[in-house]
């Protein structure tokens, strides 16, 4: 059944209305594009709104579009990625539907060290951390074990994630928590390092959750694969991507191990109250243990994204996913 669906994005995000052929690894806005054209495909009547940072658009285009929901793919509000739970908030003070998580599942989520917090308070596996807002002095930590990986503590999709962000001594410690600090204007979240495999794991639903079938992130090229994180440049960059042999892949592990990896994810996406559709982050230590980095609400779901080639695994086309989402 047809529906009138606003898109809601950036509006640096919204597509070119000239492009048929995108480059997928040069194109900003390639989950809009893929998002759009699908919705179009299936008959739908869809429609843009580039919301920055102006709510009462949001509330003009609702009265005068009158969609049957809204297709939530903002990730910000006003250039703040830990606000994006706002403007979910007004739509449900609004009573307009819309896909993907609500406002608190969001909140929590979304601030890694308090999703931490939640998720070790309910025993769920998660590296040690500590966190450096910006301009606050700290020490370096002393009871985190090297090597550490520092990260910023709102953002996601390997923003500010590169190989300097693993670091063995406190000297590259303090240089990297600088740069997060000044040159990315970011507060940092600093964990100690998992060696192992990193796997991604899909939920969907609101009380009923479905997982999709486990993903695992490969380093066919590289001498210890198990030391590798994802960069912006392993994520992004086509010829790096070639060079260390990275794709990503269905996991292939024994029927336990799938079991508590899927019964450990599902309670993660229970406990910091999520719904609509989720992707847990987590790494399988040498060791067998497993450790959740990040738990992403509303995650990307561009038609080569891991979320979306697992549910691809289990027989979900993209128009199936995306209507099913919906």
């Amino acid at each position: 059944m047809s529906k009138r669906i606003l898109l809601l994005v950036h509006p640096d995000l919204i597509p070119p209305t000239d492009i048929k052929d995108p480059d997928r690894y040069k194109s900003p806005w390639i989950t809009e594009y893929d998002v759009y054209q699908q919705l179009v495909n299936d008959g739908h009547i869809v429609k843009f709104l580039g919301l920055y940072n102006t709510l009462s658009k949001l509330q003009e285009e609702i009265s005068d579009f009158e969609p049957h929901i809204v297709f939530n793919l903002l990730e910000e509000f006003n250039g703040d990625p830990k606000s994006d739970y706002k403007v979910v908030a007004l739509l449900e003070m609004l009573s307009i539907p819309f896909t993907g998580c609500n406002s608190k599942g969001l909140m929590l989520a979304r601030d890694k060290a308090l999703s931490k917090k939640i998720l070790k308070h309910h025993k769920l596996g998660t590296p040690n951390f500590i966190t450096f807002p910006k301009r606050k002095k700290r020490k370096a930590p002393k009871s985190l074990k090297y090597p550490l990986i520092v990260k910023c503590l709102f953002e996601e999709a390997s923003y500010g994630i590169a190989k300097a962000s693993v670091v063995h001594s406190e000297e590259k410690l303090l240089e990297r928590i600088k740069y997060i600090h000044e040159n990315l204007d970011q507060d940092a979240i600093i964990e100690e390092f998992i060696e192992g495999k990193e796997l991604y794991v899909g939920i969907i639903g609101n009380k009923k959750l479905k997982s999709l079938p486990i993903w695992e992130l490969k380093f066919s090229n590289v001498d210890e694969p198990e030391k590798e994180i994802y960069t912006s440049r392993a994520k992004w960059n086509e010829k790096y991507r070639e060079r260390k042999g990275i794709e990503s892949v269905p996991a292939n592990l024994d029927k336990l191990t799938t079991e508590k990896i899927i019964k450990t994810c599902k309670k993660a996406y229970q406990v910091l109250e999520l719904s609509g559709y989720a992707r847990v982050d987590i790494r399988l230590s040498n060791e067998g243990k497993i450790y959740i980095l990040e738990v992403n609400p509303n995650p990307n779901i561009a038609t080569d994204e891991e979320f979306t080639k697992s549910a691809a695994h289990l027989g979900i086309d993209y128009s199936e996913l995306l209507n099913g989402l919906i």
